[in-house]
């Protein structure tokens, strides 16, 4: 849906004025559909099964359809292969644009969705076709008010202007499915009315069944093709109708309201529930900027590169968090208010991402930042892009070539549009199969990063969402990410510091990143059955990291004294230098918790007196000291036996076996 904005030229509503005569309004044809529209709205839902039933008995409409989007399309591409013919000029490119924004606007809803979708990919769309397409947002042809009024008395039991004090004269804006009037309730709040178009139902449907029916033939006809095209078809037309749904849409914006409305930097607006129906909606007026109009947001005083970073850990958190996102994040829906904060419209088109997948995709993200192709590839099982009895041996190698190269620098180089690409074209050669959820994912991550590439041709999407995986990491406490940090942080046995620097160091730059949260959970989580490899692991560090932290002190005194009294200084022992390494990551780590916006070095006092009372700490401790005990002893004994073994001065040579004892260490 559009934004709501009153153009420049009006200032004030224009309170509306309806003659009492008669209103002829064309018939809709909905009465004719039968079941399909036979429903109630508490249970109003897409069902394949029943359109296809309706549309076998009317053959004729679909083929007339069918061939009218046909013979638009080869006019079209007849028109852009004769222009590549006779030399491209801008005049004749300017044309096309416009034929092509006039085409999908005559095909209705279903090919209007896909040119919004276009008009948000600079990097995909020339210049001319982008600025033609834009237009699809909110500048399409508004149907009679007469028709809107009716559906509104139909809904509401009024006529407008016995339910509002005022009421715009002429719709705002115009969109696919519906158009905006603005308009005062008799108490004085500023709504957006939304009603929806005639004859909607019956053209939605017949689009749906087409496309289905051509997306089936083509799964058969083209082996090559391995996504389920019907399934994903299902799922864009179970979104579409769930937007026509406007008592739906309402419902889903509370919903949206209270996941993410808490945050600072978001805002969501109330719903007039005694002024909404299924055809109509009634909303709060919502003042502000599109998007992508990035001079007047800048005049404002605002930064249009954070409000696109606020809108993609936004969206973040509605893919990774709780799974309830906004698959349709267009520029129309996207608004910059006067006082910074950036406004959602439009909650027609969601969709759920269950608790599995949202684990799944931020292990996906941990096992690729890792270069763990191996785990990558089953990723993709759990996923439900690979059946559980596919052969991974010739994917793993795959995932390796593809990936393997492109991250040679940095994950947060690539943008997401990158990686889809890389992915796109591996999955030709192999039995991968797109998830009709994953589809509506990559449609609103590569709409929110084309917007942000119209804003910043350098920006990535990946660089700002790893410091939100990395708070995950860090602070949530299911057992599927607990794993996954502890995959990321060893590996052969050893700790690897510089990732949880790196962990650290992102995490910290997140908005709602709280260090005494992550202090806390480390500690429970170390403390816990699940913690127990941790801290098997943590006590032999802690064994070899004191032992070569003596070792290395007594070293330095001797060659202190060697030095004083002129004797042969011995070289560093290497493993001295690389223990240098880990005081020199604790002291990295050190630093970037000072650095962390809200730590306090005093709240460390608690943690530790929380630490010295546990009993595992005692255990650890004991632990530790046998262990030290244990290499000391032991390198007592060796260096004995080979005191032994040196031959004594004045004495007969002697030739015996060579004694070798294994390194205690």
């Amino acid at each position: 849906m559009p934004p709501v904005i009153l153009p420049p030229d009006v200032d004030t509503l224009e309170v509306i004025t309806i003659d009492a005569q008669p209103i002829h309004i064309p018939a809709t044809h909905t009465e004719d559909l039968g079941p399909i529209s036979d429903i109630s709205p508490e249970s109003w839902e897409y069902r394949p099964d029943t359109i296809n039933q309706y549309y076998r008995q009317r053959t004729l409409e679909v083929l007339r359809r069918l061939i009218n989007v046909i013979i638009l399309f080869i006019q079209f591409f007849v028109g852009l292969w004769w222009d590549k013919t006779r030399g491209k000029n801008p005049t004749q490119e300017k044309k096309r644009a416009i034929q092509l924004r006039e085409m999908l606007t005559k095909l209705g809803p279903t090919y209007i969705k896909v040119g919004q979708a276009l008009s948000t990919r600079p990097d995909l769309v020339p210049p001319l076709y982008l600025q033609e397409l834009t237009t699809l947002q909110d500048q399409l042809p508004s149907f009679p008010n007469e028709i809107a009024y009716r559906f509104i008395e139909e809904e509401l039991g009024a006529r407008p202007e016995f339910i509002y004090s005022e009421f715009s004269s002429k719709p705002i804006a115009a969109a696919s499915l519906g158009q905006v009037y603005k308009a005062k309730l008799k108490t004085g709040e500023k709504v957006a009315v939304k009603v929806q178009r005639p004859d909607l139902i019956r053209r939605i449907t017949l689009d749906i069944y087409i496309m289905r029916n051509l997306a089936s033939w083509a799964q058969k006809t083209f082996k090559q093709i391995r996504s389920d095209l019907v399934a994903i078809t299902d799922e864009l037309a179970g979104r579409i109708f769930e937007e026509i749904n406007y008592v739906q849409e309402g419902k889903n914006a509370e919903k949206f309201a209270e996941l993410y409305g808490h945050l600072p930097e978001i805002y969501v607006p109330r719903i007039y529930w005694e002024y909404t129906g299924r055809r109509v909606l009634t909303m709060e007026w919502i003042e502000g900027t599109k998007l992508t109009n990035i001079q007047e947001i800048q005049a404002q005083g605002i930064d249009a590169t954070h409000l696109v970073e606020v809108g993609v850990n936004c969206s973040l958190r509605q893919l990774l968090e709780h799974g309830f996102f906004h698959a349709d994040p267009h520029p129309g829906n996207l608004l910059a208010m006067r006082d910074g904060r950036l406004a959602y419209l439009d909650f027609g088109m969601m969709s759920n991402i269950q608790p599995y997948q949202r684990y799944g995709l931020i292990e996906a993200v941990v096992h690729l930042v890792n270069r763990d192709f191996e785990s990558l590839a089953y990723d993709y099982i759990k996923l439900e892009f690979l059946t559980p009895e596919t052969d991974l041996s010739p994917i793993i190698p795959a995932l390796t070539k593809v990936f393997g190269n492109a991250l040679g620098a940095s994950v947060a180089e690539l943008n997401f549009k990158s990686i889809t690409d890389q992915m796109s074209e591996m999955m030709y050669e192999f039995p991968f199969r797109v998830p009709a959820y994953y589809a509506l994912i990559i449609r609103s991550m590569v709409t929110l990063e084309g917007i942000a590439i119209g804003i910043d041709p350098n920006f990535k999407v990946l660089s700002k969402a790893y410091p939100y995986v990395a708070k995950r990491l860090l602070t949530d406490t299911s057992p599927e990410l607990r794993e996954s940090l502890r995959d990321l942080l060893f590996k052969d046995g050893s700790f690897r510091w510089n990732r949880l620097e790196n962990l650290l160091r992102n995490a910290k730059n997140s908005s709602d990143y709280d260090i005494d949260r992550v202090l806390d959970q480390a500690t429970d989580f170390l403390f816990s059955q699940r913690g127990e490899f941790i801290r098997a692991r943590l006590i032999d560090e802690i064994i070899n990291a004191v032992d070569i932290f003596g070792r290395r002190t007594w070293f330095n005194l001797s060659t202190m004294v060697r030095e004083q009294v002129g004797l042969a200084v011995q070289e560093t022992p290497l493993e001295f230098r690389d223990n240098s390494q880990t005081t020199e990551h604790l002291q990295n780590i050190l630093k970037i918790l000072q650095d962390t916006p809200g730590f306090d070095p005093m709240r460390l006092v608690p943690v530790m007196t929380k630490l010295l009372t546990k009993s595992e700490t005692q255990q650890m401790g004991q632990k530790i000291v046998e262990g030290l005990t244990h290499k000391f002893v032991a390198r007592l004994i060796r260096n004995i036996l080979l005191e032994l073994d040196k031959p004594k001065e004045n004495s007969i040579p002697y030739h015996q076996p060579q004694k070798s004892l294994p390194s205690a260490s």
